[in-house]
């Protein structure tokens, strides 16, 4: 399975000169990896090189259904063989941090998956080596990228929602639990629905913010119905309950240093209607809805709902596209990342913040700079 050196060492695409693709490596080769790999498939300036995944049958049936040139079992070796430009990080959140570094010391550009990492002190250690090596490093947060997302920005940029006070984030399923990969285990995912799905909601809801700093946060957590057999029929039966040891249901509040509050609700299994992905925000002049985009406000002496006639449909691969394309214009033509590394240490500072203060029964501060 390990593949011999095929290829020179490439210090940087951008200290090497100008390049006419970047060269990807993919590092686990789960389910989340597919879309990498289609989104690059489709991109001018870039292309997929070589693969890694322990599990050396899934690095065999990736590399073929993909056509990736080389396929590893050690990331590590991959890294060394192939010498990337680029790396997407698509392991289990446990290896975030570790195989970011490490490619970040090969001399490779990083954009992981969400979560950035398990907790704010390894998304510090990972900006700390980025810097370091003076390579770019993203957090895959696609849902900035979303139309809707960006229209709320640009509303919010142009003051029409005056400060914004209050949000209020849901990401919630009625019963969708993961039966797949290792979503259950705290220990190699860091939580649950709060830091697999919630993490979404929350980024995108700080992005329109402005992204102001979370000062402390407070939140409740609870396991009633993923740990045990589940006989209703739902999307995704036959998850493994045994090693089900993480929340069912999360609700935090963040505060933020200009006074704003944040609140999240986050469930693999809530007894409510429906599935439920949005966030709505309330400021001194308007407020929105992300789900569906709405915009509340007064116009006219009147108090007006608006929606947008038109905005360009984006599906899941859309996403992915879009963040890809940032991402390699960050690296070759020294563009603005829209999702940084310095975002995905806030989203993690309040994600952890939450956990820990459902440990300790009572509202706990953030990281000061």
């Amino acid at each position: 399975m390990e593949a011999a050196k095929s290829s020179a060492h490439h210090d940087s695409a951008v200290a090497a000169g100008p390049v006419k693709k970047l060269r990807f490596a993919i590092v686990g080769c789960g389910g989340i990896s597919k879309h990498y790999v289609q989104a690059i498939d489709q991109l001018d300036r870039a292309c997929v090189v070589a693969a890694a995944d322990k599990n050396s049958q899934t690095a065999a049936s990736f590399q073929k259904r993909h056509q990736i040139p080389e396929v590893f079992t050690d990331y590590r070796d991959m890294l060394a063989n192939i010498a990337p430009d680029a790396v997407c990080v698509c392991t289990p959140n446990v290896l975030h941090a570790p195989v970011s570094i490490a490619s970040l010391h090969a001399g490779a550009h990083v954009i992981t998956e969400k979560p950035m990492a398990m907790t704010p002190d390894e998304c510090v250690e990972m900006i700390h080596a980025a810097k370091i090596a003076r390579r770019r490093l993203a957090v895959g947060f696609q849902y900035r990228f979303h139309p809707t997302t960006q229209m709320l920005k640009r509303a919010a940029d142009a003051g029409q929602f005056g400060d914004i006070m209050h949000v209020k984030c849901q990401a919630l399923r009625r019963r969708g639990v993961p039966n797949w990969g290792v979503f259950g285990q705290k220990k190699l995912q860091g939580g649950g629905p709060l830091i697999d799905i919630g993490v979404h909601v929350l980024e995108m809801a700080h992005y329109v913010m402005g992204s102001p700093r979370p000062i402390s946060a407070s939140g409740n957590v609870w396991t009633f119905d993923g740990n045990r057999p589940n006989h209703v029929p739902c999307m995704w039966p036959g998850w493994d309950w045994q090693n089900h040891d993480i929340e069912d249901l999360a609700t935090g509040q963040i505060r933020f240093d200009n006074g704003a509050i944040l609140q999240i609700e986050a469930s693999y299994i809530a007894h409510i209607e429906k599935d439920q992905w949005n966030f709505q925000l309330s400021g001194t002049c308007g407020g929105a809805n992300w789900d569906p985009p709405q915009i509340f406000t007064n116009q006219a002496g009147a108090m007006m709902n608006m929606m947008p006639a038109y905005l360009p449909p984006m599906d899941f691969d859309g996403f992915f596209k879009a963040k890809l394309e940032n991402f390699i214009a960050a690296v070759l033509d020294e563009a603005s990342l829209e999702s940084p590394a310095e975002a995905g240490l806030a989203v993690q500072e309040m994600i952890d913040g939450i956990y820990r203060s459902a440990e300790a029964g009572h509202e706990i501060a953030l990281r000061q700079p």
